[in-house]
């Protein structure tokens, strides 16, 4: 079922997940164990997160140059596979135009189709270096409208290869990226919006929100949105504080601001296990005020760990 039918359909606000598959050369069970205590309160579907292969370049004896690929996590369709099969659950892999081309990216699309998967979330990914530069691949995309707009072509049945001889549809749901407090990149929240909208405009269906930690920059976001005329439902996206060095990691990472109120309460804590306890408490507080202002669904940046989020679903759904 697409997301947006799960939208439509349900009777009640739901929880949603996402997950970064395990590194390579670990077990899939490390992935189910995360997931396995989560299952019980039936979230409708889980994100799986993708990451960019990263290219090594080696001096050899002669002193030319040797270039190495690394993929550090499994594929993303044998993780989406592993997780169906395991779980019986909709599956939203990332796909992220970093590091792909637009025909490896179109290959991605055919084989999740080819697997049943419906729904999809296009991203641009996260750039490289201190500064965070983002340099697309040679015959890719430099933004995430570009690959919405792949997608919904192939919807369409308009395949790279033009000469293909009565090209079936795709059918995917397409999900995208919001800032409540804005990209990173973007100088202004209006700016980034606008740069939202042509993700719209290009064919897509819903939106998560990146994690914050004061509801009204949603409200302000969500209500930014409307005004611009877009129109799909957006989902707020959440996850929950846990160590003390967050304070510093997750502005830094995220470009998002913790409020002065909850960094003075980390501080007061004796520990890292106090915080984590905070941490829980404070997620639950905005989940409950996010339902209680309309939220259609939560969704929770699990990061692979469940513990906190299994007691933040057990207060909240």
């Amino acid at each position: 079922m697409k997301v947006t039918e799960i939208l439509q359909s349900s009777k009640k606000p739901f929880p949603s997940l996402e997950f970064v598959p395990p590194l390579k050369g670990s077990d899939i069970n490390v992935l189910y164990q995360s997931l396995e205590p989560l299952m019980e309160f039936k979230p409708p579907f889980v994100n799986l997160t993708s990451h960019r292969e990263e290219v090594i370049f080696t001096e050899l004896k002669d002193g030319s140059m040797a270039k190495k690929v690394i993929s550090k996590r499994p594929g993303t369709l044998a993780v989406a596979a592993a997780v169906m099969n395991r779980f019986h659950i909709e599956v939203v892999p990332h796909i992220i135009c970093a590091g792909l081309t637009k025909y490896q990216i179109e290959n991605q699309l055919v084989d999740l189709n080819f697997l049943g998967i419906q729904n999809v979330m296009a991203l641009r990914g996260d750039g490289q270096g201190a500064n965070r530069e983002f340099i697309p691949e040679v015959g890719g995309y430099s933004h995430t409208n570009s690959l919405v707009g792949q997608i919904r072509r192939l919807n369409s049945g308009k395949y790279l290869d033009e000469e293909l001889e009565h090209p079936i549809p795709t059918d995917f749901c397409i999900g995208v990226a919001g800032y409540p407090e804005k990209h990173f990149e973007a100088g202004t929240l209006q700016e980034d919006i606008l740069n939202l909208k042509r993700k719209v405009d290009a064919g897509a269906d819903y939106i998560i929100t990146q994690m914050f930690f004061d509801n009204r920059h949603f409200y302000h976001f969500v209500d930014e949105c409307r005004k611009a005329g877009i129109t799909v439902p957006v989902i707020p996206g959440l996850k929950p504080l846990s160590t003390l060095s967050h304070l510093e990691k997750l502005p830094h990472s995220f470009s998002l601001q913790i409020p002065e109120e909850l960094r003075k309460e980390v501080l007061k804590c004796r520990d890292n296990s106090a915080i984590f306890q905070l941490g829980i408490e404070w997620c639950v507080a905005q989940s409950k005020d996010l339902l209680a202002n309309g939220a259609p669904a939560v969704h929770y940046y699990t990061m692979g760990r469940g513990k906190n989020i299994k007691e933040i679903l057990e207060r909240v759904f």
